[in-house]
């Protein structure tokens, strides 16, 4: 099986963490499958770089479109997801949306536990797009700088833990999600520490999508996701112009 991981940040060192942290948790055959932004910038944090990496998300996907067996948007905003499912007869695994939904299996209430203060209305946007608002506790983020997005897990590894502690003290939250790409792996470091379970997103997304593989599920003719009808555009990446006009399919 083989899993598109699409990071559309343009930090590679992101990559390698989501990556490492997916395999982690994979079965025996999976493959990951690493793909770094092209251009948009090194870490997603407000709309308007959603705004722009949902479009560079659904050319990375168009890209790859017939290598893969499933893809994951490898972002805790889950830009694209939704185009994504309308274009692509693939599953595609949001990794904010995996997330809150194995979060949903282990208590009644998550809270989301994050690294910068500019990511809070994003992420409260996200959690109500999912309809998942009702089960959510608190949104909590660190508000100093940081060295490096590559390195803020190791950087404000304790500093996050805290937060995620005060979750589960002053807001009640029976799961903790350690949200955002640049977090990958650190739940498994510190779930320790925090006295309820700990998500890391991008092992959710892994595990989802191969069980979506698996489901074999097929695409929809009807409903809100089915393919919009073909369309021809300017100024598109060639894959995906071909994915928008029924090229190739």
């Amino acid at each position: 099986m083989k899993l598109l991981v699409a990071n559309p940040n343009t930090s590679t060192g992101v990559t390698d963490r989501l990556v490492a942290a997916g395999k982690l948790v994979a079965s025996p055959g999976t493959e990951l499958l690493p793909m770094t932004a092209p251009r948009g910038v090194p870490y997603i944090a407000t709309r308007a770089e959603a705004a722009i990496g949902s479009a560079v998300m659904l050319e990375m996907l168009a890209e790859k479109r017939g290598t893969v067996d499933a893809a994951i948007v490898a972002a805790f905003g889950d830009p694209g997801l939704g185009g994504a499912r309308e274009l692509f007869d693939f599953p595609v695994v949001g990794m904010a949306e995996a997330a809150m939904l194995v979060a949903c299996t282990l208590g009644r209430r998550f809270a989301i536990v994050s690294f910068a203060k500019a990511l809070e209305p994003w992420f409260a946007e996200i959690v109500d797009w999912h309809g998942l608002a009702g089960r959510c506790a608190a949104i909590r983020t660190l508000d100093e700088a940081f060295r490096s997005i590559d390195d803020v897990a190791d950087e404000k590894e304790q500093l996050l833990v805290d937060l995620a502690v005060g979750t589960v003290k002053n807001d009640g939250a029976d799961v903790v999600i350690l949200a955002g790409a640049p977090l990958a792996g650190m739940a498994d470091r510190v779930k320790g520490r925090i006295p309820v379970p700990v998500v890391d997103g991008i092992q959710a997304a892994v595990v989802m999508a191969e069980g979506l593989v698996r489901l074999k599920p097929r695409k929809a003719t009807a409903g809100t996701f089915k393919r919009p009808a073909a369309k021809d555009s300017k100024g598109l990446s060639q894959a995906l112009a071909d994915v928008i006009g029924h090229r190739g399919t």
